[in-house]
């Protein structure tokens, strides 16, 4: 977690009791702070983690102290090999995945044209199926009704002529 103030940035971590915080500039980056503190909160639980719970005085780690300051000096310098190399990596890590989540939507931009293909084709397809009930529809009213329209017919002709002739 991160705290602005000001100029400066309070970066901590918190694990099994123990708060690892530092001060920072803002132009200091924010991930050469966190690293900081994961080699503090590594080398801390490493030495003494069966004696946090212990602790009846409130220097007990005291001895600590040296190699918070040679690790500080170590992070003190942005642009050390050491921590450009840091930053370099984490810069790699996240260039992966940015090129993994491209590749992702790319799939999914193939994928996506694959649904616009079978969507088009299916439209296609239900006005095909649309023009085919609709002639289906006509001749079952023709093969209902020819017959009533035949016999009417005659019943007309006949009628019709013996109008004429009579």
């Amino acid at each position: 977690m991160t705290v602005e103030s000001g100029n400066y940035h309070f970066h901590y971590l918190t694990n099994a009791g123990v708060c690892y915080f530092t001060l920072a500039e803002k132009g200091y980056p924010k991930k050469l702070a966190y690293q900081y503190l994961e080699e503090l909160k590594r080398e801390f639980t490493t030495l003494y983690h069966n004696e946090i719970e212990s602790v009846a005085r409130p220097y007990a780690f005291i001895k600590f102290d040296k190699f918070i300051q040679k690790t500080r000096k170590l992070y003190l310098d942005t642009r050390t090999q050491r921590n450009m190399s840091k930053l370099n990596s984490e810069l790699n890590e996240v260039q992966s995945i940015m090129t993994k989540n491209i590749q992702e939507v790319l799939g999914q931009g193939e994928k996506l044209e694959n649904v616009t293909r079978m969507s088009s084709t299916l439209s296609y397809e239900s006005r095909k199926y649309q023009k085919n009930a609709k002639a289906l529809s006509r001749q079952a009213l023709i093969k209902k009704y020819m017959p009533f329209a035949i016999i009417g017919g005659v019943i007309f002709v006949v009628l019709f002529f013996r109008w004429l002739f009579y």
